[in-house]
């Protein structure tokens, strides 16, 4: 996703964290002080929100500085992510999914979210060579199907969300919780979306 996703609009992806300095400082660190402590109010990744918790030059929001670590495709807001399965709902009936084998007999769509995805690829590219190279299948917070095995309790909730790893993160999809303060997130816009012959258009 990462290469991908920034290759098509001709950018480079870097990774600061994987800086050899930077490296060198997080393995001296005492292991001790990495690990979560709740007592101590400690979360993830603690030290490193801590370093850009400035009061007089607040690099980030204080919502955004001590929410919990999101996946990558978590990361835009539940807004947009409930916002798409909303849409995608409304343009793939119950008869579409029934008959998603036959229309895509490769790496058939499991969800109309992913159905809806897939239309939209097709249009693009509709060659057999290009569908080989994404991967496809089953999956609980973006991971493969092989993650299901691991839990049988995942199996009746699939979903890439990290939400969906249930009694993990605090914004699962049992409890609702708004945020790790548990204070109310700023409101979000969901974007209207409509679909053209060039594909997705997202109006504001």
């Amino acid at each position: 996703r990462a290469n991908k996703s920034t290759y098509a609009w001709g950018l480079e992806a870097r990774v600061p964290f994987l800086d050899k300095d930077f490296i060198n400082v997080a393995m001296d660190i005492d292991p001790a002080s990495k690990m979560i402590n709740h007592e101590e109010g400690r979360i993830e990744k603690w030290i490193l929100r801590r370093a850009f918790d400035d009061e007089k030059n607040p690099y980030l929001p204080k919502h955004i500085l001590y929410r919990q670590k999101e996946q990558f495709s978590d990361g835009v807001g539940y807004g947009w992510i409930d916002g798409i399965k909303d849409h995608a709902a409304k343009h793939v009936t119950d008869r579409m999914m029934i008959n998603a084998s036959h229309i895509f007999p490769f790496n058939t769509p499991l969800t109309k979210e992913a159905y809806y995805y897939r239309m939209i690829f097709e249009r693009f590219f509709p060659q057999n060579s290009a569908r080989l190279t994404v991967p496809g299948g089953a999956s609980v917070a973006c991971s493969t199907e092989k993650a299901i095995e691991w839990d049988a309790s995942w199996s009746g909730n699939l979903d890439p969300s990290g939400r969906a790893a249930l009694g993990v993160h605090v914004s699962a999809y049992e409890n609702k919780l708004n945020s790790v303060t548990k204070g109310v997130e700023p409101e979000k816009i969901i974007p209207k979306m409509g679909i053209s012959p060039l594909g997705v258009a997202i109006q504001s």
